[in-house]
């Protein structure tokens, strides 16, 4: 018989199923999440906007943003503490790409990208893109940063939102820890203590990149009225045209841009003694002709790319330096060199190799009386990673179709745009006899023999060497134009449009080289007062003026 005691047999005790040990994990694994939330945080808030000037030093600052928002995500109820953390995370993630916008911008154009005005360089970059790795191959990339920077955004906000969420959970720590770091931030910030220099402990970078692109853009904005209120303060404007270049009568004028012809080719050890070579032999051979030369620097209003803006400085006698004002300006009336030529009796031409797509509003604008661009010159040779053809097919077609039919009463003044030295580089050709340039046909061979860009541009050295080629090559063909087709009515003026990108470090003049060829000694007497250095290779103390200043100087030069 059973007596009942009132109490309960305990029962056995249920099987360990391994809970304890996935309840650690998982708060080990909600740690390293916390953790890695706040070094996303941190980095989007400290990163510098050149990236490659980034180090570790720089997580270790405290930011005056983050203490702000801290203190907001401790004081508001959750709902409005989520909406906070999202909005956050959205800004942090969009300063994060602009970051990293800003970091390509400044490798390549040593500037921080614009943005209102730098969309442009986009297009470009896609279109040289698209020439190196193929359409589809361009596409993917572009679809791969769009997602990237998509994920950035998305990965901010949820880091954002696990923090808040954290913070509020331990609000009582939280406060703490805030109050110290705040303690922290002002101590620092009346000390200047720094963690490294040029990096306070007390950092406010993310505001201060902020104001600095809404300055940006505001002055941006203000700067579109005075642009057209220059553009009509012209000298020349109403010059009738035999008043205009008199000191050029019955020349061809060939203005030549050198694509990424910088100062860097003349300056730099690695680039300087074969540029520097090449340019003094050919200012031996040339004078051995009875040509004669001098040359100087201008310094550009673009760096690294956007040759469309070097170009349209030199003609408009404008500092065309965005692209907002090279939309104005060719919307405007603006007398260029090109007009000024045509308004004094010269036929004017346009060689513009590089373009493969229609441009009405440059011809509208420009108005050129002929206009050869990449498919109307019966080019039957390769291509050359972004350059469509030879420099020398360039000037041969120029010579054949314009300069050997010009008379001393209907001269030509033509610009033409040389890319065989535009990046990457290679492979690149190399001159052959003028009497077998032809259809292009003969330059066949030439880029299997070069090598492939995905190739060079894996070495630094090789891409530098690269460079050197191209630009060398570029120089030797004018050269040689020259010694084969220049007499006494062709005048050739030839000069860089930006410094070249990669190879040029951050900080360097935005100097160019520029020459003037002549084999008529009248020509260079006109620009004897201008102190420039006698050949085709400047001297390093050689004058340097800016590149908007070009037009007037020359006008005048040749007005006289």
């Amino acid at each position: 018989m059973l007596r009942r005691t009132g109490s309960i047999t305990p029962a056995a005790p249920l099987p360990d199923f391994g809970l304890p040990r996935l309840a650690r994990r998982h708060v080990v694994a909600g740690r390293i999440l916390t953790g890695l939330a706040a070094l996303l945080v941190l980095f989007a808030l400290l990163a510098p906007d050149d990236l490659t000037a980034f180090s570790a030093e720089a997580l270790v600052r405290v930011p005056v943003e983050g203490l702000l928002v801290a203190a907001f995500v401790l004081v508001l109820p959750p709902r409005p503490r989520r909406v906070l953390a999202v909005a956050v995370g959205l800004v942090l993630g969009l300063l994060v790409v602009l970051k990293a916008l800003d970091t390509g911008f400044y490798a390549t154009l040593e500037k921080p990208f614009d943005p209102i005005y730098d969309w442009s360089f986009f297009h470009a970059g896609v279109e040289f893109l698209a020439g190196q790795i193929g359409d589809a191959a361009a596409v993917a990339v572009l679809v791969g940063a769009g997602l990237l920077a998509v994920a950035v955004v998305v990965l901010m906000v949820l880091a954002m939102l696990r923090l808040s969420r954290v913070a509020a959970g331990r609000r009582t720590g939280a406060t703490r820890v805030l109050a110290v770091l705040g303690v922290i931030w002002i101590v620092c910030s009346v000390f200047g203590v720094e963690v490294a220099p040029g990096q306070p402990v007390a950092a406010q970078s993310a505001a201060a990149l902020a104001y600095g692109d809404l300055r940006q853009v505001g002055a941006d904005l203000r700067d579109q009225r005075p642009f057209g209120e220059v553009a009509a303060e012209d000298a020349f404007r109403a010059t009738p045209g035999p008043q205009l270049l008199t000191g050029l009568r019955g020349k061809n004028v060939v203005l030549t841009f050198v694509e990424s012809y910088g100062r860097i080719a003349l300056d730099d050890p690695g680039f300087a003694p074969k540029i520097g070579a090449t340019l003094d032999a050919g200012t031996a051979e040339l004078r051995a002709a009875g040509i004669g030369a001098r040359s100087a620097f201008l310094s550009s209003s673009t760096f690294g790319g956007g040759s469309w803006l070097a170009h349209s400085t030199v003609q408009s006698g404008m500092w065309i330096d965005n692209q907002q004002r090279y939309n104005d300006l060719l919307g405007s009336d603006r007398l260029t060199l090109g007009g000024a030529f045509q308004r004094a009796g010269w036929r004017t031409v346009w060689d513009v190799p590089a373009h493969t797509k229609d441009w009405p509003e440059g011809q509208r604008f420009y108005h050129p009386d002929g206009y050869y661009d990449a498919h109307h010159v019966g080019y039957q040779g390769p291509g050359f990673a972004y350059a469509t053809m030879p420099d020398q097919f360039t000037l041969s077609v120029l010579q054949r179709t314009e300069l050997a039919k010009a008379s001393p009463q209907r001269p030509v003044m033509a610009e033409v745009d040389l890319v065989s030295s535009h990046a990457p580089w290679s492979p690149r050709p190399w001159l052959v006899d003028w009497n077998q340039v032809g259809d292009g046909s003969v330059f066949g061979p030439m880029p299997a023999a070069g090598e492939a860009p995905e190739s060079v541009w894996k070495d630094p050295a090789k891409i530098r060497d690269a460079y050197r080629d191209a630009t060398d090559y570029s120089l030797k063909t004018l050269i040689s134009f020259v010694q084969h087709y220049g007499g006494d009515d062709l005048v050739l003026v030839f000069l860089g449009d930006h410094q070249p990108p990669v190879v040029t470090p951050q900080g360097a003049v935005h100097d160019v080289p520029i020459t003037i060829v002549a084999k008529d000694p009248k020509v260079l007497d006109r620009i004897s007062g201008w102190g420039w250095t006698d050949g085709l290779h400047p001297a390093a103390q050689a004058p340097v003026w800016k590149m908007d200043s070009f037009r007037d100087r020359f006008l005048t030069a040749f007005a006289r």
